[in-house]
């Protein structure tokens, strides 16, 4: 599993590289905010829900400080996957890096 702040994921993902966020959260974060791109599979539904993946795919995994996303990514790991991000300090700082528009909670 890779590591990455968000600020670097987003250059990576501007420059055209075809990356895919998952949102680990749980709905009700997403009514405060979330990204418009990102695919979302609350960790608590992810043991039967990341089956909606592609092994092959390029992954980075999204939660609110990067907790939850770490977990996924490892779980995707252990499942075979070979491309998998965890974005250090979630959708937090992704606020404070990328887009200070989103809502902080």
């Amino acid at each position: 599993m890779q590591r990455t702040s968000p600020s670097e994921l987003k250059e990576r993902l501007d420059s055209g590289e075809k990356i895919t966020i998952v949102d680990v959260r749980e709905g009700g974060e997403l009514d405060i905010c979330r990204l418009p791109d990102a695919v979302h599979i609350p960790l608590s539904d992810f043991a039967t829900g990341f089956a909606e993946l592609e092994p092959e795919g390029s992954y980075a995994m999204l939660c609110h400080h990067g907790i939850r996303s770490a977990q996924a990514a490892g779980f995707l790991t252990q499942a075979g996957f070979k491309d998998v991000i965890n974005i250090e300090g979630g959708i937090e700082r992704w606020a404070q890096e990328v887009d200070s528009t989103l809502q902080r909670y």
